[in-house]
């Protein structure tokens, strides 16, 4: 590819990422990575995505005509989520002006086609988008995408603290505690309930009453379970409620 429209698509990249960043309301911040040419340099991205605690999911748009087999080894290694955004530059094809060298800068069509099918020859999971970059449609996608990617990020750190545990010899609730941290990232673990009543000791009656107005103010309670409803007690300090 000419570096003139390497340069290009620099831009046109520039463009589109500041335009969603500043219009599509979208939930996270995108984060324009250099352009990826050759094996190593899509390589580095791939790593450096999984590395960055930053970094929630990576997103690729294939602006031209790009060899897919440069992907493999990159793709191999990613374990972030992966969205392939497919998106052509212009909104529509200039009939007047169009020439071979418009159709070598804008080969998202085939780029793209490349991009799917090494996903699928690879069984790599992923994402598609499909949608011009200023449609409103596709600026929805992505931020639901998002907030997925966002979910599973938090997830592999999330601390499940269980008191009590499940009742004895209950099937249902137990589950696999070692699969869930293998396949999910969180870790669940049982803590006694003596440490909880600490907790719950040391809370003063300023706080839970505070508490308890916030929820008024910002919920909608049935009657019965409003401040000095027939299932709340009267105020007489944590104990009461």
């Amino acid at each position: 590819m000419a570096p003139e429209t390497l340069r290009q698509v620099t831009q046109h990249a520039e463009h589109v990422v500041n335009a969603l960043n500043t219009e599509a309301k979208l939930p996270c911040k995108l984060v324009l990575k250099p352009l990826g040419t050759t094996p190593d340099e899509i390589t580095a991205i791939c790593r450096d995505a999984n590395y960055d605690d930053r970094c929630a999911g990576l997103v690729v748009w294939l602006h031209t005509f790009s060899p897919a087999k440069m992907w493999i080894n990159g793709l191999t290694m990613l374990n972030k989520p992966l969205l392939q955004f497919h998106t052509q530059f212009n909104a529509a094809l200039p009939w007047d002006s169009i020439d071979m060298d418009f159709m070598n800068l804008n080969q998202t069509a085939h780029g793209g086609r490349e991009f799917g099918f090494i996903g699928a020859r690879m069984r790599q999971q992923h994402a598609v988008v499909t949608g011009h970059w200023q449609d409103k449609q596709a600026h929805e996608r992505i931020g639901s995408w998002m907030r997925q990617a966002v979910s599973k990020q938090d997830t592999r750190h999330l601390k499940v603290c269980r008191f009590g545990d499940n009742m004895r010899e209950v099937a249902v609730t137990d589950g696999d505690k070692v699969a869930a941290q293998i396949k999910f990232g969180f870790s669940v673990n049982t803590w006694a309930v003596g440490d909880l009543v600490q907790v719950v000791n040391s809370i003063s009656d300023g706080d839970v009453n505070a508490l308890v107005d916030e929820y008024e103010s910002c919920y909608t309670m049935t009657p019965a379970t409003q401040i000095h409803g027939e299932k709340t007690p009267e105020r007489a300090g944590s104990g009461a409620y």
